[in-house]
């Protein structure tokens, strides 16, 4: 009895002690993740309508950035797109637009439209400007980049945006936060893009950078309403009642408008992702035979088509047959056809897309592989010239040459050689010349001795006519 006593009653004991240290992690995490409190809502405000200004300062700062911005692309430097990046004001009018949708201030998100606007016009027009005088007109690896919005690409946006308007409430804004997002979301190379895609009349690549921008600008305007929501700012107040339902209705209907397309658009990006990801597995694990190799593959998205180009050793249809049907029980893949191309193909399809798409393609990868092996050669070449020099000086041994005649001569302190070119006016000879150091205690009488000696040794050991020795001392 007092056994089951004891136990029954240490029972609630126990699940108080639970419920306790449960409400201290909670309390713990709450303290941790709570912004509420050290947010500055009337600083926010003033610096968030302050930085939705575009003019003066602002507009030259701007212009400046998007031509070394342009410069980095143009040449391919990250170095230098993140310079300009960093001293952008792009991102004002952005963060005005989602900030003044929250708090329903219409005459705030008109100037923030219209900002955004002119920055955008005069961004794209500088980067033409430059683009079309510029003597470099390859489209770099930076300026491919830039040509088409990936999942990475909004979700870059969407989590930049949140940290931005948070280091932009906290009291004391967290100027190194603004700083990295700007670098993050990468708002101003796509429209250098846009502006190189003018200036060279490449359509596609100014309306994929265009896309991109307009991506990111509305991922960060959404992340920065969702967060201003979140934290309670006021909403602004009308006198006129009838107005301020006006603009609550209007501000929602925005807000709508920007997240339903939104949405469809991030699900879309992210099957394309999941598409390539799973292709570029698919062929990784699966496309293997003995004795033939996969030299090139494409993924198109749209048409559900994966091409794949073989060399070597033909693959039976039936292994083609089993291939295809392993893609197709992926159920990101399952309504993905598989076309795979031989080098035993001779269709004219085949013969092109080889001659055109797979030779580019093994010719680049050869470049690569070998560069760096070609580098090293050339400095092991370069090495062996060297040290061939010291011992090629126009037939002339000189390093046994100067051993012997340390080994003949013990008052010798320095041997040095050359071929000197001669001329009487009439004809230019090259006479062979040595030129030597004696020990500064040797007697003029002596030194005049040792260099006779010197010479007439150096005409037998290198069976020379003319040569020509002089003293250093």
């Amino acid at each position: 009895m007092d056994n089951n006593t004891s136990t029954g009653s240490s029972m609630p004991g126990s699940e108080a002690s639970g419920k306790s240290i449960l409400r201290e992690i909670k309390k713990f995490l709450l303290e941790l993740l709570d912004i509420h409190e050290d947010t500055d809502r009337d600083t926010t405000m003033e610096v968030v309508k302050r930085d939705i200004s575009f003019k003066g300062h602002n507009a030259w700062i701007l212009v400046f950035s998007i031509f070394v911005a342009s410069i980095g692309l143009n040449v391919s430097s990250t170095a230098v797109v993140i310079g300009a990046m960093l001293i952008s004001p792009l991102m004002g009018p952005i963060v005005g637009i989602g900030f003044s949708v929250a708090i329903n201030d219409v005459d705030t998100l008109k100037r923030s439209l219209v900002n955004l606007g002119v920055m955008v016009g005069l961004s794209v027009l500088t980067a033409y400007l430059y683009f079309l005088v510029s003597p470099i007109k390859e489209a770099t690896p930076e300026l491919i980049a830039r040509t088409y919005p990936t999942i990475l690409d909004v979700l870059v946006a969407i989590f930049g945006g949140a940290a931005l308007i948070i280091a932009k409430t906290k009291k004391g804004a967290i100027a190194s936060v603004i700083m990295g997002v700007a670098i993050a979301t990468a708002l101003m190379p796509p429209l250098c893009t846009v502006g190189y895609g003018l200036a060279i009349r490449n359509w596609e690549f100014a309306g994929g950078a265009l896309y991109l921008f307009s991506i990111n600008s509305v991922f960060i305007a959404l992340s920065t309403f969702v967060i201003s929501k979140l934290l309670n700012f006021p909403l602004v107040k009308y006198a006129n009642s009838r107005r301020r339902k006006n603009t609550a209705r209007l501000a929602s209907l925005i807000a709508i408008l920007v997240m339903i397309p939104s949405i469809i658009l991030f699900v879309n990006l992210l099957r394309e992702q999941v598409f390539l990801s799973k292709t570029k597995e698919f062929v990784q694990n699966v496309i293997k035979y003995p004795g033939a190799e996969v030299v090139k593959y494409n993924q198109d998205y749209k048409s559900k088509v994966v091409d794949i180009y073989l060399i070597g050793k033909p693959v039976p249809s039936a292994e083609i047959e089993l291939w295809a049907s392993q893609l197709k029980e992926i159920p990101e893949l399952k309504n993905t056809e598989l076309e795979v191309h031989q080098g035993s193909d001779q269709s004219s399809e085949m013969a092109e897309r080889l001659s055109s798409e797979v030779k580019a393609g093994i010719l680049e990868d050869l470049y690569l592989n070998n560069q760096k092996l070609v580098e090293d050669k050339d400095a092991r070449i370069r090495l062996l010239e060297q040290e061939l020099l010291k011992y090629r000086t126009s037939g002339i041994p000189f390093e046994t040459i100067s051993k012997e005649a340390k080994i003949n001569y013990k008052s010798l302190q320095e041997l040095s050689y050359a071929n000197n070119l001669v001329t009487n006016f009439s004809k230019i000879d090259t006479v062979p010349t040595f030129n030597v150091r004696w020990d500064n205690s040797l007697s003029s009488a002596s030194r005049k001795n040792e260099m006779n000696k010197l010479r007439q040794w150096l005409e037998v050991r290198l069976a020379l006519d003319t040569l020509s020795v002089l003293s250093l001392n």
